[in-house]
């Protein structure tokens, strides 16, 4: 039976607040197709008073795709597919930066799914912004120029700050030997619609292929920087028993470093396929 899934949009560009959904029970086929139907239009859901254990969290991640476990950072100690966000002094740790989850990879995630477990009484937000609408907003010159060529994604920066801070203990050179660099292109296009997306974020991207360093020094920050524009964003303000499902293909997001209490969050991401 299909599910009584209510979409109520936040914005005009992204976002949308879910209910008559309940996650921590195992869905059906009409309620996943409606989830999946909301998350492809709106890029990102939202869905609160859902109070799920870790157990349900991961299930509700198999529900709608396979698990790609992050390959470094702190781990839930019971599920090492889970990814545990647990942090008092977030300024400069890394997720108060525009990016895309681990692009570094591969195969970089689809969905991510984020949910909330502990939070400061003030503060904690998360942004999120439409790379497809930031690609439109590009002129038509610039868009020409970008959609053939290609970026190199590189975990070595992200992953010395996360040793540096104490959020990874992973062993940098291994790292570096078992994720080389990767090349993705700057506009990525949806293999069912054809739509594209600016596919470049500050995090992960060390390079534009093909161009000099010179112009690196240019458009890469301006790339970067063009995701700032409140047209292509919302902004999620969490609540206890809050949960976040968006697609990494076509979403940035920004933690908002704005607390200095304990704020945890646990996130699933799954497996997606290789752009081109």
């Amino acid at each position: 039976m299909a599910s009584e899934l209510t979409v109520r949009p936040i914005t005009g560009v992204i976002g949308a607040q879910l209910s008559g959904i309940d996650l921590t029970a195992p869905l059906g086929d009409g309620a996943v197709a409606d989830l999946r139907a909301a998350i492809d239009h709106h890029l990102v859901v939202f869905v609160r008073d859902q109070e799920l254990t870790p157990e349900q969290h991961l299930a509700l991640g198999r529900r709608l795709g396979t698990l790609s476990p992050a390959p470094f950072g702190p781990k839930h100690p019971d599920h090492p597919e889970m990814t545990v966000l647990d942090q008092s002094t977030p300024k400069g740790e890394g997720a108060d930066v525009w990016h895309t989850d681990n692009t570094f990879m591969l195969h970089p995630p689809s969905l991510s799914i984020l949910r909330a477990v502990r939070l400061p009484a003030i503060g904690g937000d998360t942004c999120f912004a439409n790379m497809r609408a930031a690609y439109d907003a590009l002129s038509p010159a610039l868009r020409g120029m970008l959609d053939p060529l290609r970026a190199s994604h590189d975990l070595s920066r992200m992953l010395r700050k996360a040793i540096a801070n104490g959020q990874a203990k992973e062993d940098l050179d291994q790292m570096i030997r078992d994720w080389p660099p990767v090349s993705h292109p700057v506009i990525r296009a949806d293999p069912t619609s054809g739509r594209r997306a600016l596919f470049v974020n500050g995090q992960w991207v060390t390079a534009i292929e093909g161009l000099t360093e010179a112009e690196n020094a240019v458009l890469l920050p301006f790339l970067v920087a063009h995701v700032r524009s409140p047209e292509l964003q919302c902004r999620f303000h969490w609540e206890p028993g809050s949960v976040a499902i968006w697609d990494n293909r076509w979403v940035q997001h920004y933690a908002v470093a704005d607390y200095d209490e304990r704020r945890i969050m646990q996130r699933v991401t799954l497996e997606g396929e290789r752009p081109v």
